[in-house]
């Protein structure tokens, strides 16, 4: 009997496997839904909210074949919506119906050759040499179409029961052939709580260098995947304590300080692990959890009431923007997480109260980033004295409630000057100029000061300073 949880999926692709199978082909449904489907705990499973539902709504589904490229294409022609070649030297054809992606690859085997990032690819006719190239055992299954039997060669099933990581082959072929497998790894502990073996872990410990010969642009890419898992933590510290982290983001075991026996301080590697944690699973968010600390060991020093890091926002988000363009992130990317790292202290640079000033520089400078600077800011505590804990939540609790009070009062979400260029120009009986953007700047300095003024008051202001400036 079919398990409930896999009859989308066989419906899905019983008509594609007919025509397969009717020209004297193979074809197995591969990579992750196979996975999913045995292990019920991620499995799709089918909707309660009735036939109107879609129970595989975002899932892509993965297929190998003993069929060559062209032979793919000719058989998906009048079943097909639409096709796309860009990976078929690589073996794969994408193919769309009904709103679901296919992509339907042939039986293939690539190796990474010293020094190459690009892979050299083989296609094959047997199922098991295919699998055998895949990267983990939990993900070398099949299941071959139309009659469902399942194909399981190294055991993925028992590995997937018994929460343990290992690859097909020895991992040194298997990271040899693919080195980004490695981080790879790192995603399965996180995400399936997996252990891995200790064969994975020596293979690691000797082989991270060999990580040099991946593009950025697919490290950043995995990164970002590791990143926004339910729970990271277990991930970060195997790219750390492998090596791994030391190839591409070399910031983030320098923060393992060593702690001196007098001044003691808590381990900012461990910190920070913990910082990504508590936030909340949004890629930028995690990605400033990260980064936030980084300029610590740049800026420590030992002084009469203990270790300082002076600065270390302002130095951190330079040195999240060159590890970030190093690792090919877009340049919104990097703006936006380079800016939450510079401003991650300022909420405890103002201890003694929030003046209306204050609240509404935070707001302007914050922008659009307020909501993901203030819960950076909550989860930047990670001390165990409760009473401190609850007094910063509090804290953050009142500059929200002030924020909230302040934007009702003087819409502080888009602060602006309080008069335009062209009043400026009316009222000072000026034409454009640089006077005219000097005169803008000082009525933001105004406006950021003392909120929003009677129409007379603000142009009385403009023109005491205008008398000022021309006195000078």
């Amino acid at each position: 009997m079919i398990p409930p949880r896999l009859k989308p999926i066989l419906d899905e692709t019983a008509e594609l496997a007919e025509r397969f199978v009717g020209a004297g082909y193979r074809i197995y449904l591969v990579g992750g839904t196979v996975r999913d489907a045995i292990d019920a705990r991620h499995a799709v499973q089918p909707s309660a909210d009735g036939p109107a539902a879609d129970p595989l709504a975002g899932v892509d589904l993965d297929l190998t074949t003993d069929a060559r490229p062209d032979d793919i294409q000719r058989l998906l022609k009048g079943w097909a919506e639409a096709t796309w070649t860009q990976g078929k030297r690589f073996g794969t054809i994408g193919a769309m119906r009904k709103g679901r992606r296919f992509e339907i690859t042939t039986h293939r085997a690539e190796v990474y050759v010293e020094d190459s990032r690009k892979p050299e690819v083989r296609f094959g006719d047997d199922i098991g040499a295919d699998l055998a190239r895949r990267d983990f055992t939990i993900n070398a299954m099949a299941l071959r179409l139309p009659d469902h039997e399942l194909v399981d060669p190294f055991d993925g099933v028992t590995d997937l029961a018994a929460g343990r990581l290992r690859t097909p082959l020895d991992p040194v072929i298997s990271f040899g052939d693919d080195p980004l497998r490695m981080m790879r790894a790192a995603r399965f502990i996180s995400g399936r709580g997996l252990e891995p073996d200790g064969a994975i872990v020596e293979a690691v410990a000797g082989m991270h260098g060999r990580l040099a010969i991946v593009s950025a642009e697919r490290i950043r890419e995995e990164l970002d995947k590791l990143l926004v898992l339910p729970s990271p933590s277990a991930g970060l510290w195997f790219l750390v304590r492998g090596g791994l982290a030391g190839e591409f983001l070399p910031e983030l075991p320098a923060l393992e300080l060593e702690q001196d026996p007098i001044h003691r301080h808590k381990d900012v590697l461990a910190h920070t692990i913990a910082v990504v944690e508590k936030t909340s699973p949004d890629r930028i968010l995690r990605l400033a959890a990260l980064f936030h600390d980084v300029g610590k060991p740049r800026t420590r020093a030992i002084g009469p009431e203990g270790v300082s890091f002076h600065h270390h926002d302002v130095v951190g988000a330079r040195m999240t923007r060159d590890r970030m363009k190093a690792l090919r992130y877009p340049t919104a990317d990097i703006e936006a997480v380079s800016r939450l790292v510079e401003l991650h202290l300022r909420f405890h640079t103002y201890r003694m109260g929030w003046t209306d000033s204050a609240v509404r520089r935070y707001r302007t400078d914050a922008g659009e980033l307020l909501g993901r600077l203030n819960e950076l800011t909550r989860c930047d505590c990670t001390t165990r004295n409760e009473a401190r804990a609850r007094a910063i939540s509090r804290r953050i609790d009142e500059l929200e409630v002030r924020l909230e009070e302040l934007s009702q009062r003087e819409a502080i979400d888009a602060i602006r000057p309080q008069l335009d260029g062209d009043e400026v120009m009316t009222v000072l009986g000026i034409g454009p100029g640089r006077d005219v953007g000097a005169a803008l700047a000082f009525l933001l300095e105004v406006r950021m000061e003392d909120g929003l003024l009677a129409e007379d008051d603000i142009r009385s202001r403009l023109a005491q300073w205008w008398a000022a400036r021309q006195a000078d």
